[in-house]
């Protein structure tokens, strides 16, 4: 009887503990995109690089989620220009279009003092955007300006 008892108190504290226990849902992917595009608001590159190798792992078709990457590597204070590069690549040949990533390479291409390549993706962003006055197109364009004028 008392080992009886027994079991029926152990097996009450177990489901009252199971009851009790927080079951934790991971971040959807959209979330993860929005926890790195605030850390990139607030210049938290490693917290962005985090969500974003993730997203980047459970879903490695995401275009965007590859040039925010490798936004986070070119932008952190001693820039990984390497890692950048790879996952501009990779983010445009999932999306040749991607206005974002052909700016961002560009511009990655002026830090590595290779300004024929930032051309390249400017006149690209050209005939992306069929104008020159798309959000991508002026910045990079400035960007190289700026380049040509500091480097003469």
């Amino acid at each position: 009887m008392r080992y009886a008892a027994l079991v029926l108190v152990c097996l009450l504290g177990a489901s009252a503990y199971a009851v009790d226990t927080p079951t934790v849902t991971p971040p959807t992917v959209s979330e993860r995109m929005g926890t790195a595009r605030q850390a990139i608001e607030r210049g938290g590159w490693s917290r962005a690089q985090y969500d974003l190798q993730s997203v980047v792992r459970d879903v490695p078709d995401n275009a965007d989620a590859h040039n925010l990457l490798a936004y986070t590597y070119r932008k952190q204070e001693k820039p990984d220009l390497a890692k950048a590069f790879e996952h501009y690549k990779v983010a445009l040949k999932l999306d040749p279009q991607h206005k974002g990533a052909h700016e961002y390479i560009g511009e990655a291409y002026l830090m590595a003092k290779q300004p024929a390549q930032a051309e390249k993706h400017l006149q690209d962003l050209a005939r992306i955007c069929g104008n020159t006055h798309c959000e991508e197109y002026v910045d990079l364009a400035k960007a190289l300006a700026a380049y040509k004028k500091a480097n003469p």
